[in-house]
């Protein structure tokens, strides 16, 4: 017996009459018209393509237009169709992959780079694919007619693919006209479907990642079942576009890049280093007035003796940057990726009781890393950076409470920001099959991951598990959040670490008088302050809070008569710290307030006579428009208290 549910929630079932029939046949005798509005089904959570065969005793869901997993079969089509276009115009063109994406679809193809022109070109071929309607076949074949199917056609990538799929898996072949492409599926049963879709972009890859294999172009699209649902899609996209930090930052002069200083390393302008700086501050005596940390300063470099020590010469060289050769250098030194090792031998500088523990130390720490060049990303990916780093000495029963109190002061970080809402808590564990990657017995790291797990649950976080992100000496809790382009990258780290103190013969002194290993806690309480600055950039539009924007007031005089007062005014809102510009220009009072409202400035105070007369200032804010007139000190005062409590105010009027 096999049964399947309908969209209408009707239950079919097909007795063994219906032996050898794929889903198409079994839902063509119910309804031929289905057809049009079912892309395929779903048995056991896993979609399949309807052009499969169901085994008896299968139940099945079938997948609509108007489901979730239709999308991903949609666009896995429309990828073959571009793949197709390409082939039509760049026969020299050999194929890789072609995947489905959350938001759409790529191709990656051996030839050279595509251009704009190229794209419209692609896409128009699409078009003229799509309207003609071609039926989409599925073939089921042996490994060697695969073989010889790929080896005809040139693809020496598919036969690659071929070659790694194991013995027991069956190979499908997908064809549409004299397109032919090895794909497991699923994929529509032909084009007519794909109502509204967009070539949105190019750019170069590598061949499985790696950057010692050939070098591939990628085409980037998306697809929809209607015109409107695309055209929709396109406008957040541009919406995207104008919110993206790197469009932002640029506009605002928050920060810069340079072909002659390099890629990945950003300049930070006087307005974005202003707003770093006032994280830092904050970072540093929230850090060390209220959680218990001390502070250290190490150097930005060390030997290679020092990462050999630690392990991150074996597991982490290829991302620093080595400056010497050890074949003929006598002493080869690398730029810092971390900080661990450096703090560790702050740690054995002296000899510590088991009352001295738990030990904070804390680092604004400069580092380094050598990222690939095609990973670079305005301030979210860059070569140097700067981050809220800290490890902590703790005793093995001071463990667990201390890494909840750093995974405190991440989410306390986080509220202060605004930005609690916008996050992911990843369990990052270790992957036992990949056993060069770590150090350590995995008994320890299943304990350990077992603690974290607990904690997590305890705390109430939600979380997810991800196998393979551990550092190589332990697991590890990531806090991430999206960009705007859906890109996660993690932004708070704190880790556990049991293994790395053996390696530096870290000890503590009990009350034994014994010699014991501390654990070891590695985290940020807010990350990396680049990375951080582009979430907030992408977050508020770059209208910061207020007790964040790099100029908190402007004041505009509506003449030159009144710069006098305008300077006075500044110099009292000066002295209680607030950060001020006086507008002095011959401009109309209209203007400076337009170009005020464009430079996302939260406070502009406009002076003229009646406001010099009776010692007051005319308010007008990015939250609620005009805030009438004020006096000096209830201004100030009302200002310095919101940058005191690092007060959020929501942003209700647009002008």
């Amino acid at each position: 017996m096999i049964k399947i549910v309908f969209p209408d929630s009707a239950v079919h079932e097909f007795g063994a009459e219906y032996d050898g029939k794929s889903y198409i046949e079994l839902l063509s005798s119910v309804d031929p018209k289905i057809l049009n509005s079912v892309v395929a089904a779903k048995v056991n959570d896993v979609v399949v393509d309807l052009r499969d065969v169901p085994s008896c005793n299968t139940e099945a869901l079938l997948v609509s237009i108007e489901d979730k997993e239709a999308l991903h079969v949609l666009r896995h089509t429309a990828t073959h169709i571009m793949a197709e276009a390409v082939k039509h115009l760049f026969p020299e063109a050999k194929l890789t992959i072609g995947p489905a994406t959350e938001t759409g679809f790529f191709y990656d193809f051996e030839c050279a780079p595509f251009t704009k022109e190229n794209l419209e070109a692609v896409e128009k071929e699409m078009k003229k694919i799509i309207k003609s309607n071609p039926r989409i076949e599925r073939k089921v074949v042996s490994r060697e007619e695969a073989i010889e199917m790929m080896k005809a056609k040139g693809e020496t990538y598919k036969l690659e693919l071929i070659d790694a799929i194991p013995d027991e898996d069956r190979i499908t072949i997908y064809s549409q006209d004299d397109f032919v492409d090895l794909c497991m599926g699923p994929h529509l049963l032909n084009t007519r479907l794909i109502k509204g879709f967009k070539l949105l972009s190019s750019s170069t890859t590598y061949w499985r990642g790696d950057k010692n294999n050939p070098t591939l172009s990628r085409i980037y699209g998306t697809a929809f079942f209607t015109k409107e649902d695309c055209e929709a899609y396109l406008a957040h996209l541009e919406h995207i576009k104008n919110i993206d930090h790197n469009k932002i930052g640029r506009e605002m002069e928050l920060f810069t890049t340079v072909d002659v200083i390099g890629q990945g390393l950003p300049l930070l302008m006087p307005k974005g280093a202003k707003i770093v700086q006032t994280l830092q501050r904050w970072i540093e005596d929230l850090e060390d007035n209220e959680w218990g940390y001390i502070r250290t300063k190490t150097p930005l470099m060390a030997k290679s003796d020092l990462y050999k020590i630690s392990g991150h010469w074996d597991h982490y060289k290829e991302g620093m940057f080595v400056l010497g050769d050890e074949e003929t250098d006598k002493e080869v030194f690398a730029l810092r990726p971390m900080t661990c090792p450096f703090q560790y031998y702050v740690y054995k500088s002296t000899h510590h009781s088991y009352r001295d523990l738990p030990l904070r130390y804390s680092e604004t720490s400069t580092l380094f890393r050598n990222e690939d060049s095609g990973e670079m990303h305005g301030l979210t990916r860059v070569r140097q950076f700067t981050i809220s780093e800290g490890h902590l000495i703790v005793r093995p029963d001071q463990m667990i409470e201390e890494f909840k109190n750093c995974l405190a002061l991440a989410k306390h970080v986080m509220e202060t920001l605004g930005l609690q809402n916008d996050v992911t808590y990843v369990l990052a564990k270790w992957d036992p099959e990949n056993r060069a990657k770590y150090i350590g017995e995995a008994e320890v790291w299943e304990e350990t991951q077992q603690h974290i797990r607990q904690m997590l649950t305890e705390l109430e976080i939600p979380f997810v598990e991800e196998v393979g992100g551990a550092a190589f000496y332990g697991p590890k809790v990531d806090i991430n959040a999206k960009n705007v382009y859906g890109k996660e990258d993690t932004m708070i780290t704190v880790q556990w670490d049991a293994l790395l103190a053996a390696q530096f013969d870290m000890y503590y002194i009990d009350q034994n008088g014994e010699k014991v290993r501390p654990y070891i806690i590695h985290r940020t309480s807010m990350g990396c302050y680049e990375r951080t600055l582009a979430w907030l950039i992408e977050k508020y539009e770059g209208k910061f809070p207020t007790w964040l924007a790099p100029e908190q007031v402007r004041i505009l005089p509506i003449s030159e008569k009144y710069g006098d007062y305008a300077n006075e005014v500044a110099a009292e809102l000066k002295r209680n710290g607030v950060l001020v510009h006086v507008d002095n220009r011959s401009e109309k009072i209209g203007y400076k307030i337009r170009e005020a409202r464009n430079n996302r400035v939260p406070y502009m105070l406009v002076l003229g006579q009646q406001e010099e007369e009776n010692r007051t200032v005319a308010v007008r804010s990015r939250f609620a428009g005009d805030e009438g007139v004020k006096p000096i000190s209830e201004f100030v005062s009302a200002i310095c208290e919101e940058i005191r409590t690092k007060t959020i105010r929501k942003v209700e009027v647009t002008e």
